[in-house]
C-alpha cells in the first residue's frame, strides 16, 4: 500500500528588503491579512513583492497599499496566466496595538511592511514603524557595507 503524499509546507517568507534600506526601523509587530483564495495561493507560492508597499490609516483601521500579488487565473487552455493585483488589503491587529501606531502615525512615522509570513495555517505581514533616511544616511549605509564586506574578505584570505 503506498504512503499517502504530504505537503512540505513552504516556510520561506517574503521579505521586504528595500525598507531596510529606505527607512531606520523601528518597533515591528505581527498583522493578520484579509485575503481571497487566489491571494493566499500567490503568497504560499511566494508571489508576492513587498518593494514600495506602505500601510495606511482609514476609518481607523490599518490597510496595506500597494502589495503586489501575482495572481495564477485559472483559465483553461492557458497554462500560468498571472495577473498582478495591488489593490489594498485589510490589516487584522488589536486595539491597543492600532492605537499606538495611530500615535506614532501623528508624529510623522511611517509604517511599513517587512516580512510576509506563510508558515502555519494563517498569512501574516510583519509591519514596522519607520522613520524615513535622508540620501546622505543612505550614502553612510553604503559605505559601511562595503567596508564591512572589505573587512571580511581580508580576513577569509588569511
Amino acid at each position: 500500500m503506498p504512503k499517502p503524499k504530504t505537503k512540505k509546507p513552504n516556510t520561506q517568507a517574503v521579505i521586504n528588503r528595500r525598507a531596510r534600506f529606505d527607512y531606520e526601523l523601528g518597533e515591528e509587530i505581527v498583522a493578520g491579512l484579509v485575503l481571497t483564495g487566489l491571494e493566499v495561493r500567490a503568497a504560499r507560492e511566494g508571489h508576492v513583492q513587498l518593494k514600495g508597499a506602505f500601510v495606511s490609516l482609514k476609518n481607523n483601521e490599518l490597510w496595506l497599499n500597494n502589495a503586489s500579488f501575482s495572481l495564477r487565473l485559472n483559465v483553461r487552455g492557458e497554462a500560468n496566466t498571472r495577473s498582478v493585483d495591488t489593490s489594498a488589503r485589510k490589516l487584522l491587529v488589536s486595539k491597543k496595538q492600532l492605537a499606538h501606531f495611530t500615535d506614532a502615525k501623528k508624529q510623522g512615522m511611517t509604517i511599513v511592511p517587512t516580512k510576509l509570513l506563510t508558515n502555519g495555517k494563517f498569512i501574516k505581514v510583519v509591519i514596522a514603524l519607520a522613520r524615513g533616511k535622508k540620501t546622505y544616511d543612505k550614502r553612510e549605509t553604503i559605505k559601511r557595507r562595503d567596508q564591512d564586506r572589505e573587512a571580511r574578505r581580508l580576513i577569509s584570505n588569511r
